[in-house]
């Protein structure tokens, strides 16, 4: 098993890709810490996979306390060898009508979040090693329309991912992104039907992306299998990026 008594974070735990992980994590020998804001949905999500196999706990990952007490509770749980750093938030707006506050909050948790991740897994890692996983986006590469502060914050992902990577190397930890395209989970729910189908049309694939599909890159980039890769990112795209510069 690819995460045989590995210990393994995952921000965003408790549903959607993080819950994918949680479950395919588990599925590969891990014990799993779900690291949420839904108490209600990663509490479930914990007792069905048993008490041994995972915790819940709950953490704003825009508060350095609560993400150094996640780890900590972590380090007690399982001990913290891996980390996909996945929470994160979405949004439409035109950047002349985005307020301070809407711009910030987005920032705040799809970069100084993943940020803030990333700094307490370094430090938990400095002895023996490990591998963190942050979520970017194929619109960390690619503009898109009233993403503004999405986009800002997924490329600002990927350059933190590379220099994190230089940073950790010589510690033996490694830094890598995955960059999904547009994933069925329940952030796609609100849309209607024409929305989705433009979506879909994005992909040369045809579909839309499943979250276990990017679950089963996180977890291989968090086993040793990819004992060599660090500073890169990973495009689980269905070709969305392919054919544009």
């Amino acid at each position: 098993m690819r995460l045989k008594d590995k210990g393994i974070i995952v921000t965003g735990g408790a549903s959607g890709i993080g819950e994918a992980t949680i479950r395919r994590a588990v599925a590969e020998g891990a014990r799993a810490v779900i690291a949420d804001m839904n108490a209600e949905a990663g509490e479930a999500l914990a007792a069905e996979l048993g008490d041994e196999k995972a915790r819940f706990v709950r953490v704003d990952v825009t508060r350095s306390e609560d993400v150094a007490a996640l780890f900590r509770e972590a380090a007690d749980f399982c001990g913290v060898d891996g980390v996909f750093n996945n929470a994160g938030v979405g949004g439409l707006c035109p950047a002349v009508d985005y307020t301070d506050e809407d711009w910030q909050h987005i920032i705040d948790i799809n970069l100084s979040g993943v940020f803030k991740v990333a700094r307490e897994a370094m430090r938990h890692m400095q002895e023996h090693g490990g591998s963190i996983v942050n979520c970017a986006s194929i619109l960390g590469h690619l503009g898109q329309s009233e993403t503004a502060a999405y986009t800002a914050a997924k490329g600002g992902v990927l350059n933190l991912t590379r220099t994190l990577a230089l940073e950790g190397a010589a510690k033996g930890i490694r830094v890598s992104s995955i960059s999904p395209g547009y994933i069925k989970t329940p952030l796609l729910e609100v849309l209607d039907q024409e929305t989705l189908d433009f979506l879909t049309d994005l992909h040369p694939v045809g579909r839309l992306g499943r979250p276990e599909e990017v679950a089963n890159a996180a977890v291989f980039l968090m086993s040793d299998e990819a004992s060599f890769i660090t500073g890169a990112d990973l495009l689980v795209d269905g070709g969305f990026a392919a054919g544009k510069s």
